[in-house]
């Protein structure tokens, strides 16, 4: 976990940055750690970052483009070499919440880096960002946020009480965060998000301004002017998503170790999909293959180490693999998926 110490001086960053800039991961966990952070110093500007898995260097345009003195990076586990260099040129230091494992480069100059799984954090902790995000701002008035990043990360927070006691109707109190994501209002509210987030860019800037100006979750529910463009993506995404998780489901045999699922089309959600089959087939591994051109995004859920054994899988295959130990993610080509797939399938 963070220490006290550590929580003080990234708040004391936060307070002291007069022109912050926040790079969030393209996902709810992402962007509730950039409102919490964002509502609490009332400055800045954010971008979600969409390249998978780490912050590539072309996002260093928006460093150029608003000419921030900190760039806060939150929730994503790799940062691009270049963009290192570029920042450390630029004398702007990169401020790095997250929660995944930490890569060697982490403590280089120019890099002030903060993660409550890292060796130098005792005891490791598996909190999503979104969570100490929340442990630095201390606003109980937006503490509806830090439950949405948390439980869009499988995480039931020790504040889920008081929550559920203000807003019953959105979330009645339990401890199954798999049953919460997928059969309460808060649950929807998060799906709606998610799908908000793979807008284009103009509308989803547009969101994140009327996001930091809500004060209660119900006004996500409600179809308002700054609300309007979130019940219409979710709309659209999710007549498609229905779709492509129904044709998944019928790949799910009960004789079966591994749900393989892959799927092309206009847009990423394996992610998503890997989430709710594995809630639904929790006795499985589940693999979900986006194919996009001659790439190939795959998103695994397990409850075993799923993140070590599809490593094992790649081994031989050019690829990126990372993410948590049940819930990671990899890319590769999608001509070396089949022999992906038949390595997972060996191994278990």
């Amino acid at each position: 976990m963070l220490n006290t110490k550590q929580i003080e001086e990234f708040r004391g960053l936060l307070q002291k940055a007069q022109n912050p800039l926040f790079l969030f991961d393209n996902d709810v966990d992402g962007l509730s750690s950039f409102l919490l952070l964002a509502r609490f110093c009332d400055k800045g500007k954010g971008v979600a970052i969409k390249s998978f898995p780490e912050l590539n260097v072309a996002y260093i345009r928006k460093v150029h483009e608003f000419k921030p003195d900190y760039i806060f990076v939150l929730d994503k586990p790799l940062i691009d070499k270049g963009f290192r260099d570029a920042a450390r040129e630029l004398n702007v230091p990169i401020v790095w919440l997250d929660h995944h494992p930490k890569p060697e480069y982490a403590d280089e100059e120019g890099i002030l880096y903060f993660n409550p799984t890292a060796p130098a954090a005792a005891p490791p902790s598996s909190e999503p960002t979104a969570y100490w995000a929340y442990k630095i701002t201390r606003k109980k008035e937006d503490e509806w946020i830090a439950m949405i990043g948390c439980l869009a990360d499988w995480l039931i927070p020790e504040f889920a009480e008081d929550f559920a006691r203000e807003y019953p109707d959105l979330f009645p109190a339990t401890k199954n965060a798999a049953k919460a994501l997928y059969e309460t209002e808060l649950g929807r509210i998060i799906k709606m998000l998610s799908f908000a987030l793979k807008d284009r860019t103009t509308i989803v800037v547009k969101m994140l301004k009327n996001l930091l100006t809500l004060k209660s979750p119900r006004e996500l529910l409600e179809i308002s002017p700054k609300t309007i463009s979130i019940h219409k993506r979710y709309e659209q995404i999710n007549r498609k998503y229905n779709k492509i998780i129904s044709k998944a489901k019928e790949l799910a045999k009960p004789n079966k170790k591994i749900l393989f699922f892959q799927y092309r089309g206009d847009l990423s959600l394996s992610s998503e999909l890997a989430n709710e089959l594995f809630y639904l087939y929790q006795d499985k591994i589940i693999v979900v293959a986006y194919i996009k051109g001659t790439k190939a995004n795959v998103s695994l859920r397990a409850s075993i180490n799923i993140r070590d054994l599809a490593a094992k899988a790649l081994e031989g295959i050019e690829s990126t693999c990372g993410g948590h130990e049940k819930a990671s993610g990899a890319t590769l080509s999608a001509d070396d998926l089949p022999r992906f797939r038949n390595n997972l399938i060996k191994l278990v």
